[in-house]
C-alpha cells in the first residue's frame, strides 16, 4: 500500500484497503473557522429541532478553531459570527481557539503547522477546501462541508472512498529563482483543474527531499486547485525537526511500501523549471513569466496560506531589500508567529522601507471579502491560490498567480517580472 492507503487502513481498523473501497474512518483532528463554524452551528440547530442530541462533542481535545477569513471583522455579520464561534467553543469545552487580537492566530492552514496541530499519519479534516495543505506533514488531510464536519464533531468518524494516487516525482533541487509555487502551477497547467478529481496527489523524488517543509506545504495547498481529494508528502526528518521545534512529540512516520501502486506517475526535472504565472481566469492557464503578457499591474499581494509562510516572506525580502515598489503592494504574514519572526529578523523594516503596507494575518483579500479587494479592471499579481472571475474582488478584475519571488519582483517594476531580470 501507499502512504494514504496505510493511513486509511489504520483509521478504519482494516489490514489493507485499495482504491474505490468505501470505509468508515476514525478522525484524529478536526478544524473549523469563522466561516465553516457558523455553518456547522446551523447544522447543529437543525439536528436539535429533529430531536437529535448535540449536547456534547466526541472529543473536544481533538477539535481546534481558527479565526481567519473575516478578521479583522469586515462588517456586522462577520463580527456576529466571531461571537457565535466564541460561544460555541465555550459551550463545548474547545480550548484550542486561536482568537484574533489575543496572541497567536492566523490562517487555519498555517496554524495547523505553526502550532503542530496535526501530526504525521493522522486523519485530519477541516471545514475548508485548502485543508489539503497539511498533507505536507505526512497526514491524510482534506476539506469537508458543514454537514460532514458536524457529523465528525459528534461521532469522531466519517466515510471516505479510498482515492487512487497520482505520483509526482521531482528530480534534483529547484534553482534559486524557482519556488514550489512555480512547480505546482506547472503541474496544474499540465493536468488541469480537474486532473486530480477525487484522487490523491503525492509528491516525491530527490527534489521533494531537498525541499523545506514550507515549500512542500505550498505544493499540497494547491492540490485543491487540481480538484484533488488530498495532497501528501511522505514524512522525513525535516518534518520531525519542524514539528519538534514547535513542541510536538510521539511521531508516527507512515511511509508507503516499495511496491505500492500509483494510477499515474509524472516526472519533472528541477533544472528545467521556470518562474511561472497563472493568467486569468484559471490556475491552469499558465505561462512562463518571461512570456507573460506585458500588462501594467495595479497591485502586488503577498499573503494567504499559499504564499505568506516565513520562507515566502524571506524570498520577498531578498527582492525588496534596497528597492522601492512601483505599485500598491501589501504583505500579510499568514500567522502572528510568522509576523513576529519577520519583525525580529528585520523583514518588516525591509518591507516598510520599500514602501510596502504590512497587514495582519487574514484570508480577506484572497477570498475577495475585505482587506484589499480589487476594483473593476484592476490587475493584481498575487501569491494566493485562485484567480477565477471575482475571486479577489470585482468580477471584472484580473489576478495573476505567482510565487513570492515573482510577486515581489513585479511590485518593483509594475509589470510581471522574472526575478532574474531585476
Amino acid at each position: 500500500m501507499n502512504i494514504v492507503e496505510k493511513i486509511l487502513a489504520r483509521a478504519s481498523g482494516k489490514s489493507s484497503v485499495a482504491p474505490d473501497d468505501v470505509i468508515f474512518a476514525n478522525v484524529d483532528k478536526v478544524m473549523v473557522h469563522d466561516v465553516s463554524g457558523p455553518g456547522v452551528i446551523k447544522v447543529f440547530d437543525k439536528l436539535k429541532k429533529q430531536g437529535i442530541s448535540v449536547d456534547k462533542l466526541w472529543d473536544p481535545t481533538k477539535v481546534w478553531v481558527a479565526e481567519d477569513h473575516f478578521v479583522p471583522s469586515a462588517e456586522k455579520v462577520s463580527a456576529e459570527n466571531i461571537v457565535k464561534l466564541s460561544n460555541f467553543t465555550k459551550q463545548y469545552g474547545i480550548e484550542k481557539h486561536f482568537k484574533y487580537g489575543m496572541g497567536q492566530y492566523g490562517i487555519c492552514h498555517t496554524i495547523s503547522h505553526e502550532e503542530a496541530m496535526v501530526m504525521p499519519g493522522e486523519v485530519y479534516v477541516g471545514g475548508d477546501s485548502h485543508t489539503n495543505t497539511t498533507g505536507a506533514l505526512g497526514a491524510f488531510a482534506c476539506g469537508l462541508g458543514h454537514t460532514d464536519v458536524a457529523y465528525v464533531l459528534l461521532n469522531g468518524k466519517i466515510w471516505f472512498k479510498v482515492p487512487e494516487t497520482m505520483y509526482f516525482k521531482l528530480n534534483g533541487k529547484l534553482p534559486d529563482h524557482v519556488m514550489a509555487k512555480d512547480l505546482i502551477l506547472k503541474i496544474i497547467g499540465e493536468i488541469g483543474t480537474d486532473g486530480g478529481a477525487y484522487r490523491t496527489m503525492q509528491f516525491g523524488g530527490s527534489g521533494i527531499d531537498e525541499m523545506s517543509v514550507e515549500s512542500r506545504l505550498t505544493l499540497c495547498n494547491m492540490t485543491t486547485e487540481a480538484g484533488a481529494k488530498n495532497g501528501i508528502v511522505e514524512p522525513d526528518q525535516k518534518v520531525v525537526d519542524y514539528l519538534s521545534s514547535r513542541g510536538a512529540t510521539n511521531f508516527n512516520l507512515v511511509k508507503g511500501d516499495d511496491d505500492a501502486e500509483y494510477s499515474k506517475v509524472f516526472e519533472y526535472e528541477a533544472s528545467e523549471m521556470e518562474p511561472t504565472v497563472a493568467k486569468p481566469f484559471s490556475p491552469e492557464n499558465i505561462s512562463i513569466v518571461r512570456e507573460a503578457p506585458n500588462v501594467e499591474l495595479d497591485k502586488s499581494y503577498i499573503g494567504s496560506c499559499t504564499g505568506a509562510k516565513y520562507e515566502d516572506l524571506v524570498a520577498a525580502a531578498k527582492i525588496l531589500k534596497g528597492r522601492q515598489v512601483k505599485i500598491r503592494t501589501e504583505i500579510l504574514p499568514a500567522a502572528i508567529s510568522i509576523y513576529k519572526r519577520a519583525m525580529e529578523n528585520g523583514l518588516l523594516k525591509i518591507f516598510l522601507d520599500a514602501g510596502v503596507t504590512v497587514g495582519p494575518p487574514t484570508c480577506g483579500a484572497c477570498c475577495g471579502a475585505h482587506m484589499g479587494v480589487l476594483a473593476k479592471d484592476e490587475i493584481c499579481i498575487s501569491t494566493t491560490n485562485r484567480n477565477f472571475p471575482g475571486r479577489m474582488g470585482h468580477v471584472e478584475s484580473q489576478t495573476y498567480l505567482a510565487s513570492p519571488l515573482v510577486a515581489a519582483a513585479s511590485a518593483v517594476t509594475g509589470k510581471i517580472t522574472d526575478p532574474r531580470d531585476l
